[in-house]
């Protein structure tokens, strides 16, 4: 979540359309690329980036191309309509189709794709692993 925001809750936003920025492999040599629209949560990723370092034994380099600054509100179980907009629960980072989600290197394809299969497993969409001389 980040440290500080301008305000606390945020509306709902758009999420059609595709990815028009974060869409190539910048930083590492192999990357898991989202095929699908959606909300990524912040302890989901957490959860790829445990799975992801836990299977690459340490080795190699990893970075994270998404970051959940978006605050999803919800009110308290059996609460009367109105009385206003609930508290923030957790926070979120708005994925669209071809936003590059983590980049690795420094390590071998095999493990590679092993461990960004691994990590794809822990999130709700859709993902395609990627190498940057293939990407397209």
């Amino acid at each position: 979540m980040p440290k500080r925001v301008k305000y606390r809750k945020t509306q709902r936003g758009s999420r059609k359309g595709l990815a028009s920025r974060n869409t190539t492999i910048d930083f590492g040599e192999f990357g898991l690329q989202t095929l699908e629209r959606g909300w990524i949560t912040n302890t989901q990723i957490e959860a790829a980036r445990v799975a992801l370092t836990r299977n690459m034994k340490r080795k190699g380099k990893l970075w994270i191309r998404i970051f959940p600054d978006k605050s999803v509100t919800a009110r308290p179980p059996e609460t009367r309509m109105g009385k206003g907009k609930g508290q923030p629960e957790y926070w979120v980072a708005v994925v669209r189709p071809g936003n590059i989600l983590f980049e690795l290197d420094g390590i071998s394809e095999t493990v590679a794709r092993d461990s960004l299969r691994l990590a794809a497993n822990k999130l709700p969409l859709r993902t395609r692993f990627l190498t940057r001389h293939h990407a397209v």
